[in-house]
């Protein structure tokens, strides 16, 4: 692997592909370097493919992806013990063209995404490590595998190698990441006939649905669970931040054991056989914890520049938007002939005026807040829970006489003035 290229991007995610397909369709002399076996082989994430960031790379890519159900209804529950207070939206209009956004399986969708790139002459090599960027005065120039006679040159790296890249410490573009600022989510998926799957969820052939659940989920630690529905098989997970985890002493798969048990949750799942276990890390720090991603030859995408919206769970898209970005980026800077950090700068200017930075700009606090201030999930989903219960159950209490006391329940609890604080807190956090 001697010959020089454009482009090195590392990883075969969404953000790597995305790059690498963008630059070879442009005519671009692009080496594409994955350690997993295959494309996606090593990828994770809940499920959810975002229709708007991917058309922008593939026009009406879902006529030949292998996708699984378009999305059209959207749940929330804030779950206690033995009860959900639930919320959401159902719109037909999303199980259209052009659609909102799929269920999706990454392994396979992975693959196809990758082989479009090389369709268009990116060169793929798989089950390959990169090492260490190779520098020459400062200027990153190509990358060290573990394969004989190693080291490949390029114009430009890109580094798309997930949310602990190695590679980017190794340049000193970010420290090590605190345990609140990275989340660990373990994930099954369960194989269920269509019918049971349509018949559980009210659905029908070609119509999926997610639920992202909150509180008991995760023991009302900071984190959410979700369900997803696909074509014959449901993906189910939890996450939380990897502080919340050391401080309650809780395991991820015991978390995800208790998940399935609960009985708002088993019912969905009843009789389903267990497939695959997987678990990704998931960046969490968010706008605070964007590393430097230009440098002299060098960028940084996806996860590995931290872009990555928890509250919405956008991720993926995220990525694809980067990844396309930093394409773009290269190509210009190919015509200049500048690969330095000047010129290469344009793609920060670009990220930062998108709506990836501007998204996380918003939510900046929100996970801090939410980590620090146990008690909305602790506490606050729970009297959620209860004030529902007393108001919908009819025991001849009159409906007004029912709002004063679940008020009185709520400012009894935690007083009124704690109250206050708390709803203004958590409005400021995510306003």
């Amino acid at each position: 692997m001697s010959e020089k290229f454009d482009v090195i991007v590392v990883g075969a995610g969404p953000a790597g592909t995305s790059c690498a397909y963008t630059c070879a369709k442009n005519g671009l002399k692009v080496l594409q370097i994955e350690r997993g076996e295959y494309p996606g082989s090593k990828n994770v994430m809940g499920g959810v493919l975002y229709r708007k960031q991917m058309e922008e790379i593939i026009p009406e890519f879902w006529k030949e992806a292998p996708l699984e159900r378009p999305v059209i209804e959207q749940r929330f529950w804030m779950m206690d013990k033995e009860s959900s207070v639930s919320f959401g939206y159902k719109g037909l209009e999303w199980g259209k063209e052009p659609y909102n956004n799929f269920t999706v399986l990454r392994a396979p969708f992975d693959q196809w995404f990758a082989k479009k790139g090389v369709e268009q002459g990116v060169l793929l090599i798989n089950e390959t490590v990169v090492l260490e960027c190779i520098t020459k005065n400062g200027k990153v120039v190509g990358v060290r595998t573990d394969r004989p006679d190693g080291d490949v040159y390029a114009d430009v790296v890109v580094l798309a190698d997930g949310v602990n890249s190695l590679l980017a410490k190794q340049l000193g573009y970010h420290k090590e990441f605190r345990p609140d600022e990275v989340a660990l989510t373990v994930m099954e998926v369960i194989n269920l006939s269509k019918d049971k799957i349509n018949d559980r969820f009210n659905l029908e052939d070609n119509q999926g649905c997610t639920i992202e659940i909150f509180g008991d989920s995760t023991k009302g630690n900071l984190g959410t669970a979700f369900i997803y529905t696909n074509k014959e098989s449901i993906n189910i997970g939890v996450g939380t931040t990897l502080s919340s985890m050391i401080k309650a002493k809780m395991k991820p798969y015991d978390l995800l054991d208790y998940l399935k048990t609960h009985p708002m949750v088993r019912q969905l799942i009843h009789g389903g056989e267990s497939a695959e276990y997987l678990a990704h890390l998931i960046p969490e720090g968010g706008y605070h914890s964007v590393p430097k991603v230009a440098g002299d030859g060098v960028l940084l995408a996806g996860d590995a520049a931290q872009l990555v919206n928890a509250i919405h769970r956008e991720g993926s898209n995220m990525a694809m938007a980067s990844g396309k970005m930093a394409a773009e980026t290269i190509i210009d800077a190919k015509q200049r002939g500048d690969f330095s950090e000047a010129s290469l700068n344009q793609y920060r200017e670009t990220l930062y005026q998108s709506f990836i930075i501007k998204d996380l700009e918003k939510y900046k606090d929100a996970a801090h807040t939410f980590e620090h201030y146990p008690q909305y999930f602790k506490e606050y989903v729970p009297m959620m829970n209860r004030a529902a219960s007393k108001f919908f159950t009819v025991d001849g209490t009159p409906k007004r006489e029912k709002q004063k006391e679940i008020m009185k329940s709520f400012t009894s609890e935690r007083g009124t003035i704690r109250v206050l604080q708390d709803m203004y807190r958590a409005w400021k956090a995510v306003k």
